[in-house]
C-alpha cells in the first residue's frame, strides 16, 4: 500500500519543455547551484520575432542554421533548431581539446606550469594562431589561454603533441572522452576544428560538453572569460562578443570556417541562473554578435527557474513503522529546479510517495520514497527521496506493544 503525502501547492508557470523532446528533457541535474524561485511580470517581446506557440510556450525565430538554448540549472531545453544534427564545429570543438588537457592535469599527467616543446608542424599550422615560437617551449597555462582566448590552432597542436605524443593519439583520447560523456552525435578528426568530413558535433553535444567544462573544472573554465591575452609580444582580444555586452557572459568559444559560417557557444549567469546557447551558420561576425546576444536575452527574459526542493534540506517527516523514532526526515540528493515561462501561472504540486510506512531499521542515505512534482496537466516527474538520519528498530517488548496498539486502532476504525 502506497502512502501519499501532498506537501504543498504553489503558483508557477507551465514547465518549459523542449520543442522537440519529451518531459525528460527538463529533468533536474545533480550538484549545481540553483536559483531560488522568482516570478516577474511578463516583459515586452524582444524585437525580431519572439512570441508564444499554441500552448502558450515562448518561441524564438533565428536565422542560424543550428541553434539551441538550455537552462543549466534545470536542464530545460528552451529552444532547439536542428539541435541533434551533425554540424561542422570549426573552433568550437576546441572546447573538447581544452577539456582533454584539463583531464590530463587532473590525472597528474601534467601541470599548468609545465613547458611543452613547439614542433615545426605546430609553428607552420594555418588559421588563427597564438604565434608560438619555433624552436621554443610554451607553458601549458599559456597554451590553454592561447586556445580559449586567441583560438590558436598552433597552441592546440603543441598541447596534443606534448601530452599524447602526436595529434592522432590526442584525437583518439578526445573521441574516447566524448563517448564517456555521452556525446552521441560527435566525432573528432583533428585537435583544432579545421574542416574535415569526419569532424562534427551537434549543438546539444556542445551544450553537454560545456556543462561538463563548467562543472568539472570551474577554475580552468574561467580562462575563457578573459578578454585579452598577450603572448610573444602580440596582444589578441577574446573573439567571444558576449563578453563585451555586460550580460553576465563568462564563456565559452567562437568558431568560423567557410563551411560552418560564424558560430558561437555562449554561457552567461544572472542571479544564480545560467543559460548556455549555441548558434551556428550565421553569415557575418555582426550577425553572430547580434543573434547570440538576442537569443541569450530572450532566454533570460522569457523564463524563470523555480526550485521545488533543495538538496539535503528536509522536505518531509516520513512515518516509520516499529522504529525508535516515529518519523525520519527525508530530502532529495539534488536541487529540484524547473524552468518555467514568465506570465500566466499554473499550479505546482509537490507530493511525497512512500511504499507504506517505512519499516525500521532505516539507514541514513537509504532511498525511502519518491518526490513527485507536477505542473498543471503535464506528466508528473519523480525524484528519489533519501533518509537523512538513521532509525533503529524497536526492541521485542516495544514492538509487541506497538502491534497491540495498531490492532486496537484498526478494530476501532
Amino acid at each position: 500500500m502506497s502512502l501519499v503525502r501532498i506537501l504543498y501547492f504553489t503558483a508557477a508557470a507551465a514547465i518549459a519543455l523542449t520543442l522537440q523532446a519529451p518531459p525528460s528533457a527538463w529533468a533536474a541535474k545533480p550538484d549545481k547551484t540553483k536559483a531560488a524561485a522568482k516570478h516577474h511580470p511578463a516583459e515586452p517581446a524582444l524585437p525580431g520575432g519572439p512570441g508564444t506557440d499554441a500552448n502558450g510556450m515562448p518561441t524564438f525565430d533565428t536565422e542560424a542554421r543550428y541553434a539551441i538554448a538550455v537552462d543549466y540549472n534545470s536542464g530545460a531545453t528552451l529552444l532547439a533548431k536542428n539541435a541533434d544534427e551533425h554540424m561542422p564545429t570549426a573552433s568550437m570543438s576546441k572546447i573538447m581539446t581544452a577539456y582533454q588537457v584539463y583531464l590530463d592535469i587532473k590525472a597528474g599527467k601534467a601541470k599548468l606550469d609545465n613547458d611543452l616543446p613547439v614542433s615545426e608542424d605546430a609553428w607552420k599550422t594555418g588559421g588563427s594562431k597564438m604565434f608560438v615560437p619555433y624552436p621554443g617551449k610554451v607553458k601549458i597555462v599559456d597554451l590553454l589561454r592561447g586556445v580559449m582566448i586567441q583560438s590558436g590552432n598552433d597552441a592546440c597542436i603543441v598541447l596534443a603533441e606534448g601530452l599524447a605524443g602526436s595529434t592522432n593519439a590526442f584525437v583518439d583520447e578526445m573521441n574516447a572522452t566524448a563517448k564517456e560523456l555521452g556525446l552521441t552525435n560527435s566525432h573528432f578528426a583533428d585537435v583544432d576544428g579545421l574542416p574535415d568530413p569526419n569532424h562534427y558535433m551537434s549543438p546539444r553535444d556542445l551544450v553537454t560538453l560545456s556543462e561538463h567544462l563548467i562543472r568539472d573544472f570551474p577554475e580552468l573554465y574561467a580562462l575563457g572569460a578573459e578578454k585579452e591575452f598577450t603572448y610573444n609580444g602580440i596582444k589578441q582580444g577574446n573573439r567571444n562578443p558576449l563578453l563585451y555586452h555586460n550580460i553576465g557572459a563568462d564563456g565559452v568559444k567562437t568558431g568560423h570556417t567557410d563551411e560552418a559560417g560564424y558560430s558561437l557557444v555562449g554561457s552567461a549567469i544572472r542571479d544564480g541562473r545560467r543559460v548556455i546557447i549555441v548558434v551556428e551558420g550565421l553569415p557575418s561576425m555582426k550577425a553572430r554578435d547580434e543573434e547570440s546576444d538576442r537569443l541569450m536575452e530572450w532566454a533570460f527574459r522569457a523564463f524563470d527557474d523555480v526550485t521545488a526542493a533543495h538538496k539535503g534540506v528536509a522536505i518531509d517527516q516520513a512515518p516509520v513503522w516499529l522504529g525508535d523514532k516515529p518519523t525520519v526526515p527525508v530530502a532529495t540528493d539534488r536541487d529540484i529546479v524547473m524552468t518555467v515561462p514568465r506570465g500566466p501561472h499554473k499550479e505546482l504540486k509537490v507530493t511525497a510517495v512512500y511504499d507504506g510506512p517505512i519499516k525500521a531499521p532505516v539507514t541514513a542515505g537509504e532511498k525511502v520514497g519518491e518526490l513527485r512534482v507536477e505542473y498543471g496537466n503535464d506528466e508528473p516527474v519523480d525524484y528519489p527521496l533519501f533518509a537523512m538520519a538513521p532509525v533503529e528498530k524497536l526492541g521485542p517488548l516495544a514492538r509487541a506493544a506497538e502491534g497491540i496498539a495498531q490492532y486496537i486502532w484498526e478494530k476501532q476504525h
